[in-house]
């Protein structure tokens, strides 16, 4: 199997992270992101963005990697265990935000192309990706927006495909031991390869962009709200539904891990700072109440809203 595929989705997500590194710098206004460039002995490497600290982001991790191998780890293999023992190539970018005020939600996204080859199987190669929006104070309006967006991006493409891949994120991005998802959703979708590579490279390139579209006017609209120490420790508490998500079910985080991949890169996901609390519930009819509600799968965007 030609890599010429995996050079045209490496060339596209370099510079997608570059231009999501200059969004976020932008729109943050205090600090810059340190880059990282790292490479991984068994092939490839990648380079990991960092903002820390700044006016609007607590953290900001932006990581692209490139790695290939001679034997696929356990979690790329699971729905193809006729592939075990090949060898594969996977590239993506993949960020989470973690903002300071606790009414700008924290978020989540990730673009990726995989190949995978094994003598006497049939090379299989495929798109993964998606973004997800994780508010502590949820606000019907930015919910709309952010959904608005994933909604018309998908629609070149499909009217069944916004419905199947939000409800494919609703169903990924819960924590069945909390019963909850982990926030209000948004796209994911794995194992993209029909209508061949450019129309799958052309939705991956709108989901891309449509993160953007979809994130900075909500940070714009809620980086001022004002805040105390009572919704920074709610926030550091709800932070810790992030922590467990990303330990326990992640495919991605798994798959770095099983893979060799850098640690520090993997586990850049996780927030710089967080608090677990015993049996912690939310007074009644409080703010911090009202985040059990969105926690549900809903349609968003129906006119009831």
């Amino acid at each position: 199997m030609s890599s010429q595929q995996a050079d045209l989705a490496e060339t596209f997500l370099r510079e997608l992270q570059d231009r999501i590194c200059r969004a976020i710098e932008q729109v943050d206004g205090g600090a810059r992101f340190e880059e990282d460039a790292w490479t991984r002995a068994e092939g490839g490497g990648g380079r990991t963005r960092v903002l820390r600290d700044g006016a609007v982001f607590e953290q900001a991790g932006v990581n692209f990697s490139r790695v290939s191998g001679h034997r696929l780890p356990p979690s790329a293999t699971a729905h193809r265990p006729e592939l075990a023992g090949g060898s594969f190539v996977a590239t993506g970018v993949s960020l989470v935000l973690h903002p300071k005020n606790p009414h700008v939600p924290t978020t989540h996204a990730n673009v990726r192309y995989f190949e995978a080859s094994k003598e006497g199987v049939e090379p299989v190669w495929w798109f993964g990706g998606g973004f997800d929006l994780t508010p502590f104070y949820p606000v019907d309006e930015d919910v709309r927006h952010w959904h608005t967006v994933a909604r018309d991006l998908c629609q070149p493409y499909g009217a069944d495909v916004y419905p199947r891949y939000k409800q494919w994120c609703d169903e990924y991005f819960y924590l069945k031991h909390r019963d909850e998802t982990r926030g209000v959703g948004g796209l994911f979708y794995d194992d993209l390869n029909e209508g061949g590579f450019e129309r799958c490279l052309d939705f991956t390139r709108d989901v891309g962009q449509g993160f953007l579209d979809a994130y900075l006017p909500i940070v714009e609209r809620r980086k001022a709200t004002p805040y105390g120490e009572r919704e920074r420790e709610f926030q550091l508490y709800r932070r810790g539904r992030y922590v467990e998500f990303n330990l326990v079910y992640d495919r991605g985080t798994l798959f770095g891990l099983q893979s060799g991949g850098r640690t520090e890169s993997i586990l850049m996901s996780l927030p710089p700072r967080v608090r677990f609390e015993y049996a912690y519930q939310p007074e009644a009819g409080s703010a911090e109440a009202e985040l059990a509600a969105y926690l549900k799968p809903r349609d968003w965007l129906s006119s009831e809203k």
